[in-house]
């Protein structure tokens, strides 16, 4: 039996052990080994309790168990699933007696979605934005995720592709009637119309988004500066844990060290590197190395420096660069010191000739004061982040484009419809030729045509039992 017409099973709640654990059943054997083990069959979509038991009798858990007849269930098969209680022992006899069943397996990584998506429960957008709903870490990623599970860049989608297809039929029914003029032109006259208003509202879509894409990924904020200038503290001090070790001794942090925080609903990845200097040590060398290679591909760099105000080895990248002062908590004298030559860097910046605004505060003129060991000037610091973040992801909340195969998609759609346009008055075939990779175009991004070869590398990321 090919492995797709199988009868598949897994857990689908949290790591045992837990209260509850949840193991779901799909396929056409869910039936049987819901009877089997339940020794009943209940009646559909209502909970049933029962004493669970194996092929031999013996007892496994008192379990409530639900019955999901297909196709008016979650994978659009049969469906059971097993309530039970989440210790290791009950999940391993549980599955042991599933897997007695004949053609019943253990699911693969995103399997049960996959059968939803084969069994038209779901697009892929919808597919990816529950992939997407899984892995959010913050709040803002779970609004964006959510969005794309309920389904509207799909419902857009599809009634793009209706309307594409129905100017289509007018530009061939116009080369039908080819040779009656005025019937080839009172066709072809709707049909620009409705081109043109598609374009217009795809390219739209695609001008909007900003970088929404991104907030998948988050914010890539790299702390660099010199050795023993208080990276570690400060990294320790975002985190509001140790994740690195601090020490008075320079070069104690030799690789990069990444911590995930949440400003402010905005997912932003923090990066301690190694201090920038010039040494002997081989170990620390490559430690330099990295650290100017992550500085260089980070979204911000937060340049930490000390009384000194040392700048060597300053990162001269794309990306804005923070000046950061720490230990203000050496004095009084030094803190007012820190923050008079503060004020004056940000007059003389103000001063000169603006460059063409960057996302974000203007680098030059961004300055802060802090003590990383005491937490002075860290609310200030973390304000101005959170503000970056915000500006850096733009608006958000009615992006309907996540991911970049959706945005290729939209823009190849956007690009043939354009050329159809133009190419109206030269020849309607080849008008109606593009139509039909504007609409392939947008049954890709559906998963409706020819996916094959992304739905291996989609679906692979999803967790077992989902």
């Amino acid at each position: 039996m090919h492995p797709r017409d199988q009868t598949i099973f897994a857990l689908s709640s949290g790591r045992p052990p837990s209260a509850i654990a949840i193991v779901r059943v799909s396929g056409a054997e869910s039936s049987q080994v819901l009877t089997r083990l339940a020794g009943t069959l209940p009646k559909p979509r209502l909970a049933h309790r029962v004493l669970l038991r194996d092929a031999t009798g013996q007892a496994i858990d008192d379990a409530v168990v639900l019955w999901f007849p297909g196709p008016a269930s979650a994978t659009g098969e049969d469906v059971a699933e097993f309530h039970v209680h989440g210790g290791r022992a009950v999940l391993a006899a549980l599955f042991a007696a599933i897997s007695d069943n004949q053609n019943v397996r253990a699911a693969d990584p995103g399997e049960f979605t996959r059968r939803a998506f084969e069994n038209g429960k779901l697009d892929l957008t919808e597919a990816e934005g529950l992939d997407d709903l899984i892995h959010a870490d913050t709040d803002r990623q779970r609004r964006q995720a959510l969005r794309q599970l309920q389904g509207l860049l799909g419902e857009r989608a599809r009634d793009w592709r209706g309307r594409i297809i129905e100017s289509s039929a007018l530009i061939e029914a116009g080369i039908d009637f080819s040779d009656e003029g005025d019937v080839s032109a009172e066709l072809l006259a709707p049909a620009r119309v409705k081109i043109k208003a598609l374009h217009d509202e795809i390219a739209k879509v695609l001008a909007a988004q900003g970088q929404a894409e991104r907030l998948r990924d988050g914010l890539v904020v790299a702390i660099a500066g010199p050795p023993n200038v208080g990276k570690s503290t400060l990294i320790n001090q975002l985190a509001r844990r140790e994740v690195a070790i601090v020490s008075p001794h320079a070069g104690t942090t030799r690789d990069v060290i990444e911590v995930q925080l949440d400003l402010d609903g905005y997912p932003v990845t923090v990066i301690d590197t190694a201090g920038i200097r010039e040494t002997d040590d081989p170990v620390e060398q490559e430690g330099v190395r990295r650290a100017r290679a992550r500085a260089a591909d980070a979204d911000l760099v937060l340049w930490l420096a000390d009384a000194d105000r040392s700048e060597e080895g300053r990162p001269a990248g794309t990306a804005p660069v923070w000046t950061v002062r720490n230990k203000i908590d050496l004095g009084q004298e030094s803190l007012q010191e820190s923050l008079r030559e503060t004020l004056q860097e940000i007059s003389h910046a103000a001063l000169r000739p603006k460059a063409n605004k960057a996302i974000g505060p203007d680098p030059r003129a961004t300055m802060f004061a802090i003590s990383a060991r005491r937490g002075e000037g860290l609310p200030e610091l973390i304000a101005a982040l959170v503000e970056f973040a915000a500006e850096f992801f733009g608006t958000s909340e009615g992006a309907l484009v996540t991911r970049a195969r959706q945005r290729d998609l939209l823009s190849q759609a956007a690009e043939s419809l354009e050329r159809s346009l133009g190419l109206l008055s030269e020849g309607e075939e080849l008008a109606a030729e593009e139509l039909r990779a504007a609409a392939y175009a947008l049954g890709r991004l559906l998963g409706r045509v020819d996916v094959e070869d992304v739905l291996g590398a989609i679906f692979q990321k999803f967790c077992i039992g989902k």
